[in-house]
């Protein structure tokens, strides 16, 4: 199949998140899976600064947006062998950030993203791809489809492409006052319940969601959630409208790129075969971030975004009772400044038992995950998640709350002695973390029994082969029925 990813970030041109690196690694699984896949994103300022060399096609698209006519020049790169198509246009991208700066989003982020979701239709007829689906991310692509029903539905390839949406995340959905559809060159008529209308104003998500042919999630138990009010963000109703074109599919990692064995910002190389190493990780980071290097104190890390959905409040509650009881805690993120105080309050009370570390730093994740015994996910609600992946992949044991990708991907060893591979709590109290935590630390203390679980941690298989074939299959059927609605039509 020929298929055209469109997405505001991939790996490594353009991050802020798990998105990137879904895009980058599920398009590589799936061109080894003998399918052509190209990539389109915006031309932004990080693309300049990754150093991976680009070059200009001299292919140039034009998008009516704003009243008049606006030009996106085609820059193209490749990436372990996909193509990327990178839209060039200074004024909408070249700025300094991705969706904004200082805290705030760019005001102009509606013309930004559906300048992409419209030119992206263009680059595919320009660079005659030929797609049989658009496969779009998030709400920032999620005009894709509408334009494809309203502008291209007589065009050669483009009309009859089918097109999946996959939401990483429905708590962000682009939300824009009504007037954006004019801007847009979009007709008033979408401003309704069954299209884009949302409280008053302008959805991108929903206009996805009620236009793409198929939609999928990123694990199952979250597909399941998101049909529900609690965790449905206002759009629990439609989703279940269509419930029958919704799939949950589990993310996966590349593990040739997350691989302790030859990952090199490590400080020594291991296996799950040869996990001694392991320990060689765990003594080099207590020293490099000024803790107490001990092999008996469990080294303890949290990783993501220090905010309430990630569960860090329930960290900050139940961490001084950690450290007063001999534990060591490692945090990487950056988030709320109540966060950041609190923590850094406490690490003065504990300065060889706690580190705290700000900022996006590559190399220290990856040390934090191999010098780690247990990692903590505590998450109110997670999409997927894929620090608990690559926790395994380094031989950190998750403990975790059952929810979306955690529940999906986490068994509890004590529910599960066979086959369980960490620790796993239900109700979003620090009580039931703490509860966790102490199952876990009990297990750390049986030294062989601890060594065989990290061994069974590391043998987990999450790669992409299995999600991948998933994918091709949700390609299909979208190709299926964007042929038949389009022969419905006509």
């Amino acid at each position: 199949m020929n298929i055209v990813f469109v997405s505001s970030e991939v790996d490594p041109l353009a991050k802020t998140g798990g998105l990137a690196d879904v895009v980058a690694s599920l398009s590589l699984a799936l061109e080894h899976l003998r399918h052509r896949v190209s990539i389109v994103i915006p031309f932004y300022d990080s693309v300049t600064t990754s150093g991976v060399e680009t070059r200009d096609t001299g292919l140039v698209v034009h998008v009516p947006l704003e009243g008049r006519v606006r030009k996106g020049v085609v820059w193209t790169t490749t990436l372990d062998g996909v193509t990327v198509y990178l839209l060039r246009d200074p004024e909408l991208y070249e700025r300094g950030g991705i969706y904004g700066s200082g805290g705030k989003d760019f005001p102009d982020n509606a013309i930004r993203f559906g300048f992409l979701s419209r030119a992206a239709l263009e680059v595919a007829k320009a660079a005659r791809l030929q797609p049989d689906v658009f496969h779009i991310h998030d709400w920032e692509a999620s005009l894709l489809p509408v334009y494809r029903d309203q502008c291209y539905r007589n065009e050669p390839f483009i009309g009859q492409a089918g097109v999946v949406l996959t939401i990483h995340n429905l708590a962000y959905q682009g939300l824009f006052s009504p007037d954006i559809l004019s801007t847009l060159e979009l007709p008033s008529s979408l401003f309704r319940l069954d299209a884009l209308e949302f409280f008053g104003q302008v959805n991108f998500l929903k206009g996805g969601i009620v236009f793409s042919d198929k939609i999928s999630t990123v694990s199952p138990t979250y597909a399941r959630e998101i049909q529900g009010r609690e965790l449905g963000a206002g759009l629990d109703g439609l989703l279940r409208y269509r419930s029958a074109d919704l799939s949950g599919i589990l993310n996966g990692i590349d593990t040739s790129l997350w691989n302790p064995g030859t990952d090199k910002a490590l400080w020594a190389p291991y296996t799950s075969s040869k996990p001694e190493g392991k320990a060689m990780n765990k003594a080099a980071l207590q020293e490099k971030l000024g803790l107490e290097v001990s092999a008996e104190a469990p080294l303890i890390a949290a990783i993501g975004r220090l905010d309430p959905q990630k569960g860090f409040d329930l960290i900050l509650e139940v961490t001084p009772r950690l450290l007063r009881e001999g534990a060591q805690l490692v945090l990487l993120g950056a988030g709320a400044k109540e966060y950041l105080e609190a923590f850094e309050t406490l690490g003065k009370e504990f300065p060889h038992q706690l580190s705290i570390n700000q900022g996006f730093q590559p190399d220290l994740g990856r040390q934090i995950y191999a010098g780690a015994d247990i990692f903590l996910m505590p998450s109110r609600y997670e999409p997927c998640g894929l620090g608990q992946l690559l926790a395994y992949r380094y031989g950190a044991i998750p403990v975790v709350r059952r929810t979306g990708g955690l529940a999906d991907t986490v068994d509890d060893f004590d529910e599960n002695p066979d086959r369980g591979r960490g620790f796993v709590f239900e109700a979003f109290e620090a009580e039931a973390l703490r509860q966790a935590l102490d199952r876990a630390l009990a297990r750390f203390r049986d030294t062989k029994a601890w060594r065989k679980l990290v061994r069974r941690a590391m043998r987990a298989d999450f790669s992409w082969k299995s999600s991948a074939t998933a994918y091709v299959e949700l390609y299909e059927a979208a190709k299926r029925h964007a042929t038949s609605e389009r022969n419905e039509n006509t």
